[in-house]
């Protein structure tokens, strides 16, 4: 008879025994109700169809103008690259560096990556180096901000209508359809599917038994802990291809016989490093919000605007759902990711029992809005590049948007660095 399939959930590290998954279906945890597993049927070869066709926009993309303007018979155009080179030529090299990072360099390594896993399985062979390779895709799809650009532009544009004639290009099109292909792609690539096609399906090795009624089930219908635990049983889970394997005992992390990927029972020093990120992303948060944003200069004189201007700008110009939209990305987010943080850290330090399922949920959604908050970085990049009219007038970015992207990145490495696991160990001795 064969053993059922063991599963840990990467959220709240509970083991639990396998099911079935129906059709188009997704299995979740029983306690704290991350997904576990999706039905993903010909995975592999809508990824690649996806992969090819993000291949072909990308090029577009980067090759074509975005958007031109048109001032008095001088129009400006201007290519991503293009804006990536101003801002670093007006000393702004690293806003210059954090927007080639997210909009030119991780979709690239992204979908470079993903064809150079998928065509060789296309063609019955087994791709090389397949652990390096889905490392470094795995890597980089969070950060590739592809979507977040599109609502850049689409703001920077309302913003330009009132200044001059906007010329929509081939490449602000072709962005669009990159968007929803690149989101395809990663939706369609299943990690277990792909390995299974390259390196078999590897068994965990005296992997425990689960009983007929599991751990996990006597929790939930009796409110009680002690459930049964990767951790308890020395078990970690690969986060990046899903693989288990047993830990060494008194070792902190080991490397993942399957991708490469480290591996730990809990990420080390979770809470200090969580705490380190949050302090620094406080600390830049004032001045990202009181400092000059962008600085004009016009025949009129010169202007200075931090991004609540911005926004009041967008508003009393008619366009307010693009300011509820600017205010939400670039001045709440921010400050509820750093707050949601600060809660989730201080709660699972002081070991509390409360809501444990309430906060894993707080995290994940942490996780999901935090690259948002780039939204104005790439506003001011679409700026910058496009009002360049010399003594018409000409915008620059100012300090705080260094301040913000930095703020942006903190936040996102404090997330990266907060174990939710943890949340969920002080409920294991509850009965003890």
């Amino acid at each position: 008879m064969k053993r059922p399939e063991l599963l840990v959930c990467h959220d709240c590290d509970l083991m639990q025994r396998g099911a079935s998954c129906p059709p188009g279906g997704v299995l979740r945890c029983l306690r704290c109700g991350a997904e576990l597993e999706r039905d993903l049927p010909e995975s592999l070869a809508r990824a690649l169809a996806f992969a090819l066709g993000a291949l072909v926009l990308f090029m577009i993309s980067n090759l074509y103008p975005i958007v031109g303007l048109a001032v008095n018979g001088n129009v400006v155009r201007t290519t991503l690259w293009h804006s990536v080179e101003i801002l670093y030529l007006d000393g702004m090299w690293p806003i210059a560096a954090l927007v080639f990072a997210t909009t030119i360099f991780m979709p690239a390594m992204q979908i470079v990556c993903l064809l150079a896993l998928l065509v060789p399985l296309a063609t019955n062979r087994k791709p090389w180096p397949a652990p390096l390779l889905f490392r470094t895709m795995y890597a980089a799809r969070p950060w590739g901000m592809t979507e977040v650009l599109i609502l850049g532009l689409l703001v920077a544009l309302v913003k330009l209508s009132h200044i001059a004639t906007v010329v929509p290009g081939v490449a602000l099109w072709s962005f669009g359809a990159l968007m929803l292909v690149l989101a395809g792609a990663s939706a369609a690539f299943d990690a277990r599917q792909f390995w299974s096609r390259v390196a078999g399906e590897p068994l965990l090795a005296g992997a425990p038994e689960l009983p007929e009624e599991s751990g996990s089930l006597r929790a939930r219908r009796s409110g009680r802990t002690g459930a049964l635990t990767g951790a308890a049983c020395g078990i970690a889970r690969c986060h990046a291809c899903g693989l288990l394997a047993r830990m060494p005992a008194a070792a902190h992390a080991v490397t993942c016989p399957r991708c490469g990927s480290a591996m730990h029972l809990r990420k080390v020093a979770s809470l200090s490093r969580t705490w380190a990120f949050l302090a620094a992303a406080v600390v830049l948060y004032v001045p990202a919000n009181v400092l000059p944003v962008m600085d004009t200069s016009s025949l009129f004189g010169s202007q200075k605007d931090t991004i609540m201007s911005g926004v009041v700008y967008l508003w009393v110009s008619g366009s307010w759902p693009l300011a509820l939209l600017v205010f939400i990305a670039s001045v709440a987010v921010p400050m509820v990711k750093i707050l949601g943080l600060s809660y989730l850290a201080w709660t699972t330090q002081r070991r509390w029992k409360w809501l444990p399922e309430q906060r894993t949920r707080i995290y994940r959604l942490i996780e999901l809005v935090g690259r948002w908050s780039m939204l104005d970085i790439y506003v001011i990049t679409m700026l910058v590049a496009l009002v360049q009219f010399n003594a018409l007038a000409t915008i620059k970015a100012g300090p705080a948007a260094i301040a913000f992207g930095a703020v942006v990145i903190l936040t996102m490495f404090a997330a990266n660095m907060f174990d939710p696991r943890l949340i969920w160990d002080a409920l294991e001795h509850e009965d003890g």
